[in-house]
This record gives structure tokens, sequence and C-alpha cells, in this order.
């Protein structure tokens, strides 16, 4: 199996699952109840809850411990009505307002700071922009999108207005590689997701800063400082916590690998389809291209295959043991045409022709060359069959 799908799960690191194993045996209790035993369990949770907050320079008491992403923003967006949005946000952030204005990007994927200055206005409560997008990989410049939020707080206390304005961000698909400071970054709000770092799924974190005032989702039993109600996940947190240090432990050595895992694959996928691009045509044009960027993460490889159906392509990937996707999993599921694709400007032909490669931990430089090829061969394959 070549699995080339990283971006949309990833498997559990065997420390990881090493570390988790006795909370989910002889360490279960709740650690809610009033035994001794139930105590220490306690003590673990909250040490795993102070490490991954440690990881991105907070404190264990500024996470909220939710079920995954999703969660998280539902909780970071769901008490407030008027939300400046970037169009190319998860669902879970387009989806998950009553009055969303949408944020235009550039052709190369990120913000248009721009739009984004005339789109703020003295009623946005929340403006929320990924750190990385999930379908192409596009990092976002935060801090300055930080420093126009203080500017906008600035205009309003001197008006006298007392509307809040916080700065959220997804930041799923960017701890294991970027070297997160939600402080550095400006962010009030970040959400975080263990699946994508090679922890379990089912496991989030919403970062929420002091003095932020959020209202709770899910009610109940008032843990997670009465913001998440539920019995806590604690083999789950333990997981996240250890597979959040050791992707800050590798950041550097990750980046190095799979920008050279990345250049490989540009590189084989070229010499089997010649005509093949490693960046986006200027022109339009029937080539089959990476769209790639300068602010890109390099475990991305959003490849274009345009006047071919991406879906025959995965289904003939999948007999070879290939495993690629459409885009994001939950989009590509329904059948959906690329929201991220179409802010992009790409035409129908080329988001119906569209793959996402993602790198991960599981991928070694001989698996990359396989996989170049085989994808290679079955876009030639499908280029001859349209030519009959």
């Amino acid at each position: 199996m070549i699995y080339l799908d990283h971006a949309a799960a990833t498997p559990v690191d065997k420390k990881v699952l090493n570390e988790m194993t006795p909370y989910f045996t002889e360490e279960f209790f709740n650690p809610s109840a009033p035994y001794l035993s139930a105590k220490y369990v306690r003590e673990a949770y909250e040490d795993a809850k102070n490490r991954l907050a440690h990881t991105i320079g907070a404190k264990g008491t500024d996470l909220v411990i939710t079920s995954g992403a999703t969660e998280s923003i539902n909780l970071a967006l769901s008490s407030f009505d008027n939300i400046l949005a970037l169009e190319t946000e998860h669902p879970a952030v387009l989806q998950n307002t009553k009055h969303l204005t949408k944020i235009k990007v550039k052709s190369d994927g990120r913000i248009d700071l721009d739009d984004f200055k005339r789109k703020l206005t003295d009623k946005t409560e929340v403006v929320s922009v990924s750190l990385v997008n999930n379908e192409i990989g596009i990092i976002q410049p935060l801090a300055e999108i930080s420093a126009i939020v203080r500017e906008e707080r600035a205009k309003r206390l001197e008006k006298g207005l007392k509307k809040p304005l916080y700065l959220h961000s997804d930041a799923s698909q960017a701890l294991n590689l970027l070297d997160i400071s939600a402080s550095r970054l400006g962010v009030d709000m970040m959400t975080l997701n263990a699946a994508k770092i090679g922890a379990t799924k089912g496991v989030g974190a919403l970062f929420v800063a002091h003095g932020v005032k959020l209202q709770s989702v899910i009610r109940g039993g008032g843990q997670e400082q009465g913001l998440r109600s539920g019995t806590e996940n604690v083999p789950g947190v333990i997981g996240f916590a250890l597979a959040a240090e050791l992707a800050k432990s590798h950041l550097k050595s990750n980046r190095q690998k799979y920008s050279e895992y990345r250049q490989l694959f540009l590189k084989e996928i070229q010499h089997h389809l010649p005509d093949f691009q490693p960046t986006r045509p200027k022109k339009v044009s029937n080539t089959p291209y990476c769209l790639t960027f300068k602010h890109q993460i390099p475990t991305f490889l959003p490849l274009i295959f345009p006047g071919v159906d991406a879906e025959r392509l995965i289904y003939k990937l999948e007999k070879k043991q290939v495993y690629v996707s459409t885009g994001a999993a939950c989009a590509a599921s329904k059948g959906q045409k690329s929201h991220v694709l179409t802010a992009l400007g790409l035409s129908d032909s080329e988001i119906a022709g569209s793959l996402r490669v993602s790198l991960g931990s599981t991928n070694t430089k001989e698996q990359i060359i396989k996989a170049a090829k085989f994808v290679a061969d079955v876009v030639k394959e499908e280029y001859v069959r349209q030519a009959r």
C-alpha cells in the first residue's frame, strides 16, 4: 500500500499508542470521580493538557478539549452572528454563522488583504482564516491579519464601540510542519486536530485567549470550564499531547524530508508524463500541472489533469494500492465541486481532473518514485482512452 492522503487521516504513531494504552485498560477511571485512582487519572489528564498547550506557547487552562476540529470550530463561532471568513475555509467555518461575509483570495490562494480591509466593519465579531488550507496547503499570513484586526479594535475604542472583535484560525493542517505560537500569530482562538498528526480521531482542542467569552454548545456536567460537557477523553488527550510534542521536535527534519519527497514526486511524474508542468501554466490550456505556490507546506501536491475524470483515476490507482483523494474528504464523499479550486479561478475541466496528494509519515522515497509512475500511467491511459 502507498498511502498519499495524510491530509485526511494519519495512522496513530506507535509511541503515541503505547502512551495511551494504559488509560484504556488499567487506568480507565473517570477523572471526575472522588477516589484516589481517579484523581491520579485527573492529574495525568491535566498534565497532558498542559503539555499540549505548551507546544503552541499556551497554558492548559487556555485549551478546551473537544471531539475534533469541527466541534472546536463550532464552539469558536457559534456564539457570534457576524463572521468574516476566507472564501476557501473549511465548510465547518462557512456553514456556521447567521451572517457570513467571504474574503476573496488571490490567484496564489492567499488572502486579499485589500478586500479584507474593505469588508471588515464595525459589525464584524469574528474573523476566521485557516493557518494552512486543507485542500492545497496554502499558508496564510496570520500575523499580518492579526495586525489589521488590532487596528480595527483601536478604531472601535476611539468611537466608543464595545462590540468585540476576535481572530480565529483553524490550524488543523499546521501542527506537524509549522512552529506555532498562539501569541506570535496574534490569534484569539485556534483550532487543533489530533487526527492529522499521528494521534487518534475524535480528539481536538480549541485555544481560547484570556478574555474571550464563548457559549457552550454541549451542556451537561460542566467539564472543560463549562464550555464542553462530557466525560473527558483521557487516552485521546494523552496521545494528542505526545503526538504534538513529537511533531514539534521534528519540525525542521520533517520540512526538509517532505520538501525532498515533493520535488522527487514532481520530477518522477514529469519523467513519465513529459507534458506535466510543476507549476500552473500562465495561460489556460489542457496541460497537466501541479498547483505549486511559494507559501505552501511541502506535504501537499494538488495535481491538475484537465479533461480527465479524477474519480476514474482514484479507482484505477486504488487497484494498484495507491490511495489519493480528489480534495477534502468531506467534500469528495458528497461529490461536491471544490470551492477552494473554484476560488482560485480553475475551470470546471481542471477541477474535475484534480487530485490531492498529501505526504506523511508512512511514505518512503521508494514509494514516492513508484506512486509518481503509477499516477502518470493511469493519466496516460485516460488520455489515450479519450482520444479514441
